[in-house]
C-alpha cells in the first residue's frame, strides 16, 4: 500500500507514504492545499507570495475504501488512491474536474543547490545593451549550499478541456492546451505558476524556480527546477471570477490604483529636459486632447551615473518647479527608475558599502530588507520628496543575458542563458520572485511617508501577490509587427487570467525601426510615424490600448504624441482623439471595475471564457475578450490600407469576423443594430472603427469628455441601458486619490435593470466619502439602432433622474420583448 498511515489535524488530513508526506489541507470549502514534502519534514518558510490565512472555518471529513482516501467538503472531493497515491478532484455533484495519472502523479529526485562564491578573482563583464549598462557573470566557483528537490507534477487533463494563465509570453497563444512553454523571468516575458480551466477549476502553485508547463508529446506536466516541497492549491469555481478570487484571497486584495491611473498615458523614449515635459502637457491641453499622465524614461540621472535616482541639474535643474507646472496642469508625472547601477553613482555606493547589492555589485538586492530600505530612501530623497507622482520600475527581471547579438537564440538555449545568469545572483529557488520583492519596497516605503497618494508602480515582471503593491506590468520591448500586435492580445489575456488585474503594451510597440545587428529590435518602419503603413498599425494598436486597464502610448524610434500621427481633419489624428475621448467616458465604467477588482476580485481585461464557459467555440479565440461584464473588444490585427513604406494596399476589406458568443444578444456600440449571440458575423471595421458590442442586459455608465480624471467630479452620468436580459452594474466612488478608502471612505450605487418591466432602479446609495457629490443628474438612454450610440453624448435621454441618494425608479421602456 502507497498510503501507510493517517494523521487528522485541525485543518488538514496528512498521510504517511515511501515516498515522503502529503498534506491535504481544507482553507475553504473550494480551496484546498496540496503539499508532497519528499524529505519527510514540511518547510516552515514562509511565503513570499500567499499571505498568512485565517483558520478554516469550512467543515470537512475524510471517508476510507478499500481502494481510496477520500476528503470531502460542501464543495470539492479529493481522492487518494491507496495502491499510487494518485489525486483526483471532483465536485459535490461526482463530476470528475482532474486526476494524476492512475500510476501516481508526483516525481522527483534530490540535487544539490550551489551558489557562487564572489572573491578577488571572480571577473564580471560590463556590457551596453538595448536596455542599458548590464554587469554580467560568465565563470564563478560555487559551493554547494543545501539539498533540495526537483521534479514534476503530472496531470490527466480532459478532452476538450482548455486551460488559461501561466502569465505572458511571447508565442501568442491563448488555450494552453498543446503546447510547452518555460517560466522564468525575461523581457518580454512574464511567469505566473496559475492554471484556469474550463471544467472549473484553478491551479496555483506556490515555487519561485525555474518551472515549466508541458502538454505535448512529453507529457502533461509541471516541472520544477529547486524546490523544498510541492506546493500548491486546488480552487474550485466553477466560474473563473470565482476562481481569481480565491487566488487573491491567498495572494491578497489588488491595492486601488488612483483614478487618474485609468486616465491616457504619454510617454516615450525619452524626454530630455524638464522644459520638454511640461511643454508636451502644455501642447495636449491646448489642443483639448485628455491627458492624465506624462512619463520620462531614463537617463535622467547625471552623465554615466547609470541608475542613480536623482536628477541631472543641467536638464532638470528645478525637479520640484517641474512638478508644480505639471501639477498646475492637472497632469501627473512616472518616472523610470532601475534596480540596476553603474559607475560609482551615490546610491550605488551607499548600498554597497552596507552590503545591499547581488555579486554583480551592481543590481540592489531586493530579497533584503534593509536593502530595500535604503533603495526606497534614495527613491524618496531625489524624486518622490521633489513631486513625483508614480514609478515605473524598469528591467526588473532583473537580468536579460540573450538581449545582444543579431542572431535570437532557441527558446532553450534563451531559457539556460537567462536563467543561468539569474541563478549566478539569486537563489536558485527564488529567481522568479525579485520584482514581488522590488515592488514591495517601492510599496511600502511611499505608504511610510505619505497615505495621500496611492501608490502606482509601472513594471515589467511580475508574481502572484504583486497585486498587493499598486503595480500594472506591461509586456515588455515588442517589436513593430502586425504579428506581434497579434500575439500580444491572448498573451494579455492569459496574463489577467493567472490572477493579476492589471496589465498594459507599449501602444506602437517599443521598436519601430529595424537593426540587423540586434535580433530583437526588428520593427519594419523605418520612417517611423511619417510612414503611413505604421500610422495604420498604430491607430490599431491604439484601439486595442483603449481597452486595457492602462491605456499607454509608448516606444523609440518615432516620437508617440497625437499630433506626430497629423493634424486635425486626417484620419489618424481624428481616429486617436476619439478613442482618448472615448475612454475618458468610459472612466465611470472602469473606476467602478477598478473598486470591484479591490473589493471582489473581480477581473477587468478577460478572456472570453469568464463570461461564456460553457460555449466552447470562445476557448481558442485569441483576437477578442470582454472588457469587464459589458463590452466585448475585437481588435483588427491585419492592415487593410498600407504596408510599410506607405505602400497602398489595393482590395483588402475593410472588415473583420466577430464570434458572438452563446446566451445573450449583442448591440453594436457604434449602431445599435441588435444581434442574436452563438453566431459570427462579417463586422464594419474602416479605420475609423474598432468592432465594438455591448452584451444584453449590459448597463453602461458614463461621463463627459474630460481633458483630466478628474475635472468634471458633478457632472451627470449618461447610463446606457441595452435590452434583452435583466442586468446590474454597481457604481464606485471615492475621491480617486488617497488611501482613505481602506477606512471605509467610499460609495457604491447599484444600478438594476427589469427587462421584463423595462425599468431602471438606482438603489439607496452605500457609504460616502468627503468631498462627495451629494446630486447628480443620471441620464438614461435605452438602445436602439441610432439611439444611444458612439461616442457623443446623446442630447434627448430616455428619462433623467435626480439622484440623491435615496432609491430611485424609472421606467424607460414599453411593451418591447
Amino acid at each position: 500500500m502507497y498510503i501507510q498511515s493517517m494523521q487528522h489535524h485541525a485543518d488538514a488530513l496528512v498521510l504517511h507514504t515511501p515516498d515522503g508526506l502529503l498534506k491535504l489541507q481544507v482553507c475553504a470549502e473550494h480551496i484546498i492545499r496540496v503539499v508532497f514534502a519528499p524529505g519527510f519534514v514540511f518547510s516552515h518558510r514562509e511565503s513570499l507570495m500567499a499571505t498568512p490565512q485565517p483558520a478554516n472555518t469550512a467543515a470537512w471529513e475524510v471517508e476510507e475504501t478499500a481502494e481510496a482516501v477520500i476528503l470531502r467538503t460542501a464543495q470539492v472531493r479529493v481522492t487518494v488512491n491507496r495502491e499510487t497515491g494518485a489525486l483526483a478532484w471532483w465536485d459535490a455533484e461526482g463530476h470528475l474536474l482532474v486526476r494524476e495519472p492512475e500510476r501516481g502523479g508526483r516525481q522527483f529526485r534530490e540535487i544539490p543547490v550551489e551558489k557562487i562564491v564572489v572573491d578577488d578573482g571572480t571577473e564580471f563583464e560590463t556590457v551596453q545593451t538595448a536596455d542599458g549598462v548590464k554587469a554580467r557573470l560568465d565563470q564563478a566557483k560555487t559551493y554547494v549550499d543545501r539539498k533540495a528537490f526537483q521534479g514534476r507534477l503530472n496531470f490527466a487533463w480532459s478532452e476538450g478541456e482548455a486551460l488559461y494563465g501561466l502569465g505572458q509570453h511571447e508565442e501568442g497563444t491563448m488555450n494552453r492546451r498543446g503546447t510547452h512553454q518555460f517560466l522564468y523571468q525575461e523581457n518580454m516575458k512574464v511567469a505566473m505558476p496559475v492554471l484556469l480551466s474550463t471544467r472549473g477549476y484553478g491551479l496555483f502553485f506556490d515555487a519561485y524556480s525555474l518551472m515549466t508547463f508541458h502538454d505535448d508529446a512529453f507529457g502533461s506536466h509541471l516541472w520544477f527546477d529547486v524546490v523544498d516541497e510541492f506546493d500548491y492549491y486546488f480552487i474550485y469555481g466553477p466560474e473563473f471570477d470565482r476562481i481569481v478570487a480565491g487566488i487573491r484571497r491567498l495572494t491578497g486584495s489588488a491595492a486601488l490604483l488612483p483614478k487618474w491611473a485609468f486616465g491616457y498615458v504619454q510617454s516615450k523614449e525619452r524626454y530630455h529636459t524638464q522644459d520638454e515635459v511640461v511643454l508636451v502637457v502644455r501642447e495636449y491641453r491646448r489642443r483639448n486632447i485628455p491627458l492624465d499622465v506624462i512619463v520620462q524614461d531614463w537617463l535622467t540621472w547625471s552623465g554615466y551615473l547609470w541608475g542613480q535616482k536623482s536628477f541631472d541639474p543641467d536638464r532638470f535643474p528645478d525637479p520640484a518647479g517641474m512638478m508644480e507646472d505639471v501639477h498646475a496642469l492637472n497632469a501627473h508625472l512616472m518616472i523610470s527608475i532601475w534596480p540596476l547601477m553603474q559607475n560609482n553613482g551615490p546610491d550605488q555606493v551607499a548600498l554597497r558599502e552596507r552590503g545591499y547589492l547581488l555579486a554583480d555589485g551592481s543590481i540592489y538586492d531586493a530579497f533584503n530588507p534593509g536593502a530595500r530600505a535604503l533603495y526606497w530612501q534614495q527613491a524618496n530623497a531625489g524624486l518622490f520628496s521633489k513631486g513625483i507622482d508614480a514609478w515605473w520600475c524598469d528591467c526588473s527581471e532583473p537580468t536579460d543575458a540573450d538581449w545582444n547579438g543579431a542572431y535570437q537564440l532557441e527558446a532553450w538555449q534563451r531559457m539556460e542563458a537567462n536563467t543561468t545568469q539569474l541563478k549566478r545572483l539569486l537563489d536558485p529557488a527564488l529567481i522568479n520572485a525579485y520584482s514581488l520583492l522590488h515592488c514591495r519596497g517601492i510599496y511600502e516605503g511611499q505608504r511610510s511617508v505619505t497615505d495621500r497618494k496611492r501608490v502606482l508602480n509601472l513594471t515589467r515582471s511580475g508574481y502572484p501577490g504583486q497585486q498587493r503593491y499598486g503595480t500594472v506590468v506591461w509586456s515588455g520591448d515588442v517589436t513593430a509587427r502586425w504579428a506581434t500586435l497579434r500575439r500580444q492580445i491572448p498573451e494579455g489575456l492569459n496574463f489577467c487570467a493567472s490572477g493579476f488585474p492589471y496589465w498594459t503594451v507599449d501602444i506602437g510597440a517599443f521598436f519601430v525601426k529595424k537593426k540587423p545587428e540586434l535580433w530583437f529590435w526588428d520593427g519594419e518602419y523605418p520612417e517611423g510615424c511619417d510612414d503611413l503603413g505604421y500610422r495604420e498599425l498604430y491607430v490599431r494598436w491604439f484601439q486595442y490600448g483603449a481597452f486595457l486597464p492602462m491605456f499607454r502610448s509608448h516606444g523609440t524610434d518615432t516620437p508617440r504624441e497625437v499630433w506626430r500621427f497629423g493634424e486635425p481633419g486626417s484620419a489618424t489624428y481624428d481616429t486617436l482623439v476619439t478613442f482618448i475621448n472615448l475612454r475618458y467616458r468610459l472612466l465611470p465604467y472602469i473606476y467602478a471595475l477598478a473598486g470591484s477588482i479591490t473589493f471582489e476580485h473581480n477581473t477587468l481585461l478577460r478572456a472570453l471564457a469568464f463570461d461564456f464557459r460553457h460555449d466552447p467555440q470562445v476557448y481558442d479565440i485569441a483576437d477578442q475578450f470582454m472588457f469587464g461584464p459589458a463590452l466585448l473588444v475585437n481588435p483588427v490585427t491585419t492592415p487593410m490600407y498600407y504596408t510599410s513604406d506607405s505602400t497602398p494596399l489595393e482590395g483588402v476589406a475593410k472588415t473583420r469576423k466577430v464570434y458572438l458568443p452563446q446566451g445573450c444578444d449583442w448591440y453594436d456600440f457604434w449602431t445599435g443594430e441588435r444581434y442574436a449571440g452563438g453566431q459570427t458575423i462579417e463586422a464594419d471595421a474602416p479605420l475609423e472603427r474598432l468592432p465594438l458590442y455591448v452584451r444584453s442586459g449590459g448597463i453602461l455608465p458614463m461621463g463627459p469628455v474630460a481633458q483630466y480624471a478628474g475635472e468634471h467630479p458633478d457632472a451627470p452620468y449618461e447610463v446606457r441601458i441595452y435590452p434583452g436580459t435583466d442586468g446590474v452594474f454597481t457604481l464606485y466612488e471615492d475621491a480617486g486619490d488617497s488611501y482613505d478608502y481602506e477606512q471605509g471612505a467610499y460609495a457604491r450605487i447599484t444600478l438594476r435593470w427589469d427587462d421584463a418591466a423595462g425599468t431602471l432602479t438606482i438603489e439607496e446609495r452605500q457609504g460616502a466619502f468627503p468631498g462627495m457629490v451629494a446630486e447628480r443628474d443620471f441620464r438614461l438612454v435605452v438602445v436602439r439602432p441610432g439611439v444611444g450610440t458612439g461616442v457623443e453624448e446623446v442630447a434627448e435621454p430616455t428619462a433623467v433622474i435626480r439622484y440623491s441618494g435615496a432609491r430611485a425608479c424609472a421606467q424607460v421602456q414599453d411593451g418591447l420583448r
